[in-house]
């Protein structure tokens, strides 16, 4: 049955091959043909691409068993009718019909109806697919709506201009930002609606930014009701409309950020003062401007005296209020043109140019000390602190940041060592002395591996016998590279490097060993003086390398004798005092050395139990000649034996001094009237022969 109508529909399509052949050459558009009955006659490929069915499986099958949707079907069904019976014509329009998988398709479809020679109805329908249109169309409603979104959530302002600058469209999520309401610059040139020293910029970069491929970006400021706000603007020249778009952002969070972090990398947290590295920066701009110039600069190297003792002693809160008022005070003093920066601790610096009078760096130095003059106020405290200055000029004194930093560094030691607050120039001759200081350094490091050092001993004398009662262990130093080197060079140079601990602890070693040695050839017993360092006190270890030590060379305690200057107990630190304690417990003696040399002298006898007062050299040189000074010894001596001490008397070199000290009831002596320093083997010859002689 469905073959014969296949046939009769094939034969009633001859009359239209030549339609036909026209819509089987067009496969993008699908064309369907169909009778009274709504049975399809016609099927090109175009409408087996878009609908799935094959020329063969739609022939014959009516339309709405098809591609029409069910709820569709009765309304297809009688429009299909109307026209065929009634001559109303269906309307092209657009509707979903499916696929051969129920898939909906979207097309636009077109109806035309022909008359065949049998005088048989048939009905064309041309349908075009719009699912990619419907897909763009979609695609354009969602990024128009995603741009809105976009829009709505963007705090940036939008600003679409002429080429001239005139703002034809714009953008705002948020108004507050708007330098005045869009009804004052839609239409306008927007130069017109900021004001002038941005609108300059604003016209600046409309010009340039026609010229150039890419965007520009600019920054600028504006004050707004809700206060100083800090503007970035991005402008891209869109040439195929001619126009001009401005995206601006709100960066003042960002700016106060930066503003924090450029403070902290360039600032000083506590004084505020431009830090080491901008304050360096500087001076190595200044150093290029006076090439230009000619005019020279002036660096000071600022140093506040004794600053540690008030953090050691007041703690750093205090610490660190004094030096908040030493950087107002200091930048009190200087001239709006001068830097001043903060180095570190209680080191500043600051900067002079366009210096052409050589007083200029004096009156400047003179007004740094004049500020400190007056005492601080901290927490109800009156404190008073002074300064020490070192000041480099440059080209004479270095045309480099580190040569001048170097040589004002120098100078303000050299201050220091005038009796502080005060300041000094730099010289060549300071030059000199930093260098072989340098070089010393330098050789320093090593030094014990390379068997450099060596400890001498120097005799000591009981004065009413005669007797050799023990020595002082010195230590000496022949540097390969540098030659013999005094202990005035080396030894503060090692207690600043900390290098003094090592070396201290090869000293007590070599001496203690050395005493065994000494006192097993002669089966005396002696003592043996060493001197110990500040920095050696700051040693946690001291104790037990001391204990140890002794233990190693089977030494007692009491005839070890460690000598401690008057330097070491001003410091006041209580670690001084626990260790001097925890020394006497071992039962080691504790010699003051350099008595007279200092101001508080009697205060530490009276605090400390010390069992030896060693008079300093300085007043022995003058008991023959200067009545003070011989008085000044009689009167150290009543002192020490007053509080159970024994007294050494140090650089005894003629007979008329030690004849006096006999006098002055002096216990033991030592100098170069008996013998100068010695290595140990030449020593313990010394020795055996003095006690020979002695005896004899």
């Amino acid at each position: 049955m469905r073959s014969v109508k296949i046939s009769n529909l094939f034969n009633q399509n001859t009359t239209n091959d030549t339609l036909h052949q026209l819509f089987d050459a067009v496969d993008a558009i699908s064309v369907q043909g169909y009778d009274e009955e709504r049975r399809v006659i016609y099927w090109n490929t175009g409408s087996e691409k878009l609908y799935g069915f094959s020329k063969e499986e739609a022939l014959g099958e009516k339309i709405e068993k098809l591609i029409i949707p069910t709820p569709m079907s009765e309304f297809v069904i009688a429009a299909h009718n109307d026209w065929v019976k009634k001559d109303i014509e269906i309307p092209a329009s657009e509707i979903i019909l499916c696929d051969k998988d129920g898939h909906d398709v979207n097309v636009f479809s077109s109806h035309v109806m022909f008359t065949n020679q049998f005088n048989k109805r048939q009905m064309y329908c041309v349908d075009i697919n719009l699912t990619d249109v419907r897909k763009a169309e979609a695609q354009v409603v969602f990024k128009e709506h995603m741009l809105e979104t976009i829009f709505e959530a963007t705090p940036d302002l939008f600003f679409l201009m002429e080429k001239n600058g005139s703002i034809i469209d714009y953008y705002a999520s948020n108004h507050k930002n708007l330098f005045v309401s869009p009804d004052e610059f839609v239409g306008k040139l927007i130069s017109e609606t900021l004001p002038e020293e941005i609108s300059n910029i604003f016209d600046h970069y409309v010009k340039k930014v026609i010229h150039h491929a890419e965007a520009l970006t600019f920054e600028y400021e504006l004050t707004l009701p809700h206060g100083l706000t800090y503007f970035e603007a991005r402008m891209s020249y869109l040439p195929q409309y001619e126009q001009i778009l401005t995206i601006v952002r709100d960066i003042t969070e960002q700016h106060k950020s930066s503003e924090v972090i450029r403070r902290h990398a360039y600032y000083d947290t506590l004084t505020l003062l431009p830090n080491r590295f901008l304050a360096l920066d500087r001076l190595s701009q200044m150093i290029i401007d006076s090439e230009k110039s000619h005019k020279n600069i002036a660096v000071f190297f600022l140093d506040l005296d004794d600053f540690k003792k008030v953090n050691d002693s007041l703690g750093h809160e205090v610490g660190d209020k004094l030096l908040i008022e030493a950087a107002l005070r200091l930048t009190r003093a200087i001239r709006k043109e001068d830097t001043i920066g903060r180095l570190g601790g209680d080191e500043f610096i600051v900067l002079s140019q366009g210096l052409n009078d050589e007083n200029d760096p004096r009156t400047i130095a003179d007004n740094l000390l004049k500020v400190f003059r007056e005492p601080f106020q901290i927490d109800g405290r009156e404190l008073i602190l002074t300064l020490s200055i070192g000041i480099a000029v440059s080209p004479e004194n270095g045309y480099t940041v580190s040569d001048l930093l170097r040589n004002a560094d120098t100078a303000m030691y050299q201050a220091k060592s005038l009796g502080r607050n005060a300041y000094s120039f730099f010289t060549k001759e300071m030059n000199i002395a930093m260098i072989r200081r340098f070089e010393i350094e330098e050789q320093m490091h090593g030094a014990l591996e390379r068997n450099e050092f060596e400890v001498y001993y120097q005799p000591q004398f009981d004065v009413k016998t005669n007797k050799a009662i023990g020595a002082e262990a010195l230590l000496r130093w022949h540097s390969a590279a540098l030659g013999n080197i005094t202990p005035d060079e080396f030894i503060p140079i090692a207690e600043h490097t900390g290098l003094i601990v090592v070396i201290g602890q090869y000293v007590v070693k070599q001496a203690l060993n050395f005493l065994n040695q000494w006192q097993t050839s002669e089966g005396e017993q002696y003592t043996i003086a060493v001197n110990l360092s500040p920095r050696q006190f700051r040693d946690k270890n001291l104790i037990p390398f001391i204990k140890e030590s002794l233990d190693e060379a089977n030494i007692g305690a009491g005839s070890l004798e460690l000598e401690i200057t008057e330097g070491v107990l001003m410091t006041g630190q209580s670690y001084i005092a626990d260790a001097l304690q925890a020394l006497q417990k071992l039962g080691v003696k504790l010699s003051m050395d350099d008595f007279g040399t200092g101001y508080s002298s009697l205060s530490y006898l009276r605090q400390y139990d010390f069992d030896v007062l060693k008079i300093d050299r300085s007043f022995i040189n003058g008991i023959t000649q200067n009545k003070e000074d011989r008085d000044l010894v009689k009167a150290s001596i009543a002192i020490a034996h007053n509080l159970g001490l024994d007294v050494v008397a140090e650089g005894v070199e003629i007979t008329e001094q030690l004849t006096i000290l006999k006098e002055l009831n002096c216990d033991y002596v030592q100098g170069y009237y008996f013998s100068k320093p010695m290595p140990a083997a030449h020593f313990i010859d010394f020795s055996s022969h003095y006690k020979e002689i002695n005896e004899a």
